[in-house]
Parts: C-alpha cells; structure tokens; sequence
C-alpha cells in the first residue's frame, strides 16, 4: 500500500495552466466524484497556487497513471504539455510534502496560514463523499498536526505575510500614498477580507467591497469598515479608484478589455492598478495594454517571496525539525499499519491449528474436568504466542519495505490470504 501524488504548481506551471486545473469551492464535489470513478481513495488540494491530487494504492503505476488521467481531464492539454508542468511523488515523499505545504513551507509566500485550513477543508470535502481511508486519514491528519505544531512552536507564521496582504504592499508600491487611495476589492470570500483589513490596516481610508449578493459584502464592511456594493455595480465604481483588487471565486473573466476601455475614457490621465490575485483569473490578461493600466497577476508577487523567505530562513530551519519528527511518528504508524494484516493472518491461522489440535485432543479425554481444559486451553495459546513472538518482532523491525519479504512471508507461512 502506498500514498501517491500528481500534481501542479507556481514553481512548475504558469498560471495560464493552473487557471485551467483550478477547482472552485463549488465544483469539489464534481471532481471528487470524478476522481472517484478512476480510483476508490482519494484527496484533491486546488489553490491558487497548486491543485495537487492524493491518492493510495497497492500499484503505484496504476495510481499515478490515475492522478495523471484526473489532471488532463481538467487542463485540457496533450500529454506533451501535462508531462513539462506535472510533478509525481511515491510513498514518504508524498508525504513529506504534504507536511511541508501544511507548515507552509512549500507556499509562494513562506509561512501563510490560508494553506493550513485549507489542507483540513480538502481532506473535509473528501470524507463528505466517502473518499478517505483510514491510511489517508490519517496522513492528512497528521499534515495539519504537523502544520499546527509549526505554528506553535516557531516563528515562521509570525507576522506572516498572505497572498492578500502581499497585494496590498504591490498596490502600495504602485501609487505610492496608499492614505489618499481608494480602493475596490472584487470578491467578499476569504481571500477578500483578508484584503479589506491588510488594506484598513496599510491606512487606505477608502475601501469599497462588491460582492454578487450586497448583502455578503455588507456582511464584510460591518466587520471591517468600508462601503459594500452589489457585483453589478462595480464597473461605475471603478472610475473613482486608484486600486482595484480582484479575488472572486468566478469561471469567467469579471473585468474585459472593453469594460476597461470605456471606464479608461471617463478616468482622463488617472492611472489604475489592478491586481487580479484570483485563479482563475477574474480579469481578461489583454487588459495590461491599456495605456494609464497596470495589471499584476498572482504570479507578479513570486519576487516578494524571496525577500520574505530570507527573511524567515531561521524560522523554516526549525520548522523542518518539526517536519522530521512527525515523519518519524509516521512512519513507525504506517510500518504498523502496514504489517497488521500479515500478523492477523499468522495469528488466525496458527489459532485455527491450534483449536482444531485442541478439539481432537478433548475428545479422547472426555474425563478432563473444566479446570484441567481452562488449562490446556490457556498453555496451548502461551505456546503460539511464544512462537510468533520472534516471527512477528523480525517483521516489525524490517517494516515490510520490500514486497519480495511479504511474498517469503506468505509462502513460509502459508498464507493464502492477507487483507490489503
């Protein structure tokens, strides 16, 4: 049994292919059931900086070729195309990058919380649709512990940066005085609140939040300050903000090139920033030829990651420790896990030996009292218990790394079956 990964991300494939694979909060259901019709277990991470899909199998060629099939499925793309951005990892591996990405290590801004819950909401989606196993429970489990324990107990989300906040500072670069700034923020999900209060606590005291339903965004500037406003009113607002900040959880572009070009002509000479920190993106990338529009991407913020990751390099030396023990612990669970079915199958059958024995023997001693069977019955069991004691210790310190030692196993012992 082993845990497989496929997938992409910001450091393998530019946004142009992960808009393609992303998977919107309401489209997991659909791919699951998608992934389910490939293999049984199974877990999908979509982000905007990765969709990554966990699955475990007995045959890591099958499984991998699964995760591939579910990939192109969502891309779209020749094989040629899916093989120059994928990335494949087997057994401790896989899992070692889970617990990286947990602690936020494996992020494009070292250190953001956002990946931890997000991490527990992939793993929340696939118990909904029966999709886990306990093997992958508890991997996915231990990631999030693992994630927790990072945060606890180094530096390394201390004042962390977000994608959001990230945003905020690139907007601040953009136009300077960010106090004299108004901005609009596309999106009331997390991604947008974490915008609205990176941006009230940067000094922009202007801070308008559109939302397909007022009401959500409504719901936003009670608890943050600003004004809310419904989706459709957007664009006329646009033509009295400096920043615009796009997050909406949306399959198609919010903001085109027309739309841009009609609300250019009202605006004179003002310029406009956008940053469109959204996957898919929610403005159409053409916009950045307008003349007075500058236009960042979620990709455009990959540079302030390296300042921030020298900065934070003592804190991801700690948190690799970390790492290092909880893969420890998870590797003497999965060693156990792994040989549980082997050490039932021997201990069922040297049972059933034993009570047949047992059985024949009472009938050729009817005049045993019950005192003198409880006897027999509890030397006969000391006795298996004693042979299989070395047997079982040897297979626990080898940890079942080779199939080739479970096969001797099985024809030593004769074991016709053992549960996968």
């Amino acid at each position: 049994m082993n845990i497989n990964l496929v997938g992409i991300n910001y450091s393998t494939a530019p946004l142009a292919i992960r808009e393609k694979a992303a998977i919107g909060t309401g489209e997991v259901e659909n791919a699951l059931n998608l992934l389910g019709s490939l293999t049984p277990h199974g877990v999908i991470i979509s982000t905007c900086n990765r969709t990554e899909v966990f699955t475990i199998s007995t045959d890591n060629e099958n499984e991998t070729a699964n995760g591939l099939k579910f990939l192109k499925n969502c891309l779209n793309v020749s094989d040629d195309v899916l093989h120059q951005h994928i990335y494949t990892l087997e057994r401790s591996a896989a899992v070692e990058h889970l617990f990286r990405m947990a602690s936020g290590l494996d992020s494009m801004i070292i250190g953001e919380y956002e990946i931890l819950g997000q991490v527990k909401q992939a793993l929340e989606a696939a118990e909904k649709v029966r999709m886990v196993d306990l093997p992958l429970r508890h991997i996915f489990q231990s990631a999030i512990r693992t994630g927790r324990r990072a945060r606890e107990e180094t530096g390394i989300s201390k004042n962390a940066l977000s994608v959001s906040s990230v945003a905020v500072d690139l907007a601040a670069k953009a136009v300077g005085n960010l106090k004299n700034s108004k901005m609009l923020v596309i999106g009331a999900g997390e991604a947008g609140r974490l915008v609205a209060k990176a941006a009230r606590d940067r000094g922009i005291s202007q801070i308008v939040v559109a939302s397909r339903t007022q009401e959500r965004a409504s719901s936003l500037t009670s608890v943050l300050g600003g004004t809310a406003i419904s989706l459709d009113d957007a664009a006329q607002e646009m033509h009295n903000c400096n920043i615009v900040v796009t997050c909406a959880n949306a399959p198609h572009s919010l903001l085109t090139v027309s739309q841009l070009k009609a609300i250019k002509q009202s605006r004179s000479r003002l310029p406009l920033v956008i940053i469109d920190i959204a996957v898919p993106r929610n403005v159409e990338p053409e916009v950045a030829q307008l003349e007075g529009v500058f236009l960042y991407n979620i990709d455009d913020l990959y540079s302030i990651n390296k300042k921030n990751r020298r900065q934070r390099e003592s804190e991801i030396k700690k948190t690799e420790s970390i790492i290092a023990e909880e893969m420890a612990k998870f590797a003497v669970w999965w060693r156990n896990h792994k040989i549980r079915p082997l050490v039932r199958a021997m201990m069922s059958k040297a049972e059933r030996i034993r009570y047949s024995q047992m059985e024949r023997t009472m009938k050729k001693m009817p005049s045993l009292s019950d005192e003198d069977r409880y006897r027999l019955e509890k030397m006969t069991r000391a006795i298996i218990t004693r042979i299989l004691k070395d047997p079982i210790n040897i297979i626990k310190t080898n940890g079942l790394t080779d199939d080739n030692f479970t096969e001797t196993l099985k024809e030593l012992f004769q074991l016709s079956e053992v549960d996968k």
